[in-house]
């Protein structure tokens, strides 16, 4: 039997993350790529405090999107919302509405066989709907986005464990980046 060794914490890389603002505008983002810096930028909306454009350090989760708009308005039910999943650049988080209250102007909701899943931002549920992807794949399919920052091309789901040839084929219409 060995001799008992003292142990520490790791040290804290990231204690909290830093939001910035162009002057005079409500967090919009005015300038520069996307990514300039480790940096991702995401359109918060809904039923938030003040919504809208945030450039947000890369590796940020939904939560810290949250308290850069401020926080969700008093009453708002958060219940389907993962705060803990990661964000990535030119993502849309929509807090409190449904899919069908954010459609722009002018068009109909996504519905039927046309609408497709975003693999970027698709909950497990979401996923679930898929033909051929269960709860077990559907956490692949977001395990990997969160390994990867996200999904650039459909292609990329050949990548994912539990996809082969066949269901790739069954879904790549299905689904967008």
């Amino acid at each position: 039997m060995g001799r008992p060794e003292s142990v520490s914490a790791p040290q804290v890389v990231r204690t909290r993350p830093t939001y910035t603002k162009a002057p005079g505008a409500r967090g919009d983002v005015r300038d520069g790529p996307a990514t300039l810096g480790g940096q991702i930028v995401v359109d918060i909306g809904g039923k938030v405090r003040a919504p809208g454009i945030r450039r947000l350090p890369a590796g940020s989760r939904v939560a810290d999107a949250l308290r850069a708009a401020g926080g969700v308005r008093p009453g708002v039910n958060t219940d389907g919302l993962n705060r803990a999943r990661f964000l990535v650049d030119g993502e849309q988080v929509v807090v409190g509405e449904s899919a069908a209250a954010v459609a722009p102007a002018g068009t109909a909701a996504p519905s039927g066989p046309a609408a497709q899943v975003s693999l970027n931002t698709a909950t497990e549920d979401q996923l679930d709907t898929l033909p051929g992807v269960g709860p077990v794949l559907a956490r692949h399919i977001i395990d990997y986005r969160t390994r990867h920052a996200g999904f650039r091309s459909v292609d990329e789901l050949r990548q994912v464990n539990g996809i082969g040839d066949r269901r790739f084929t069954d879904l790549r219409d299905l689904v967008r980046p």
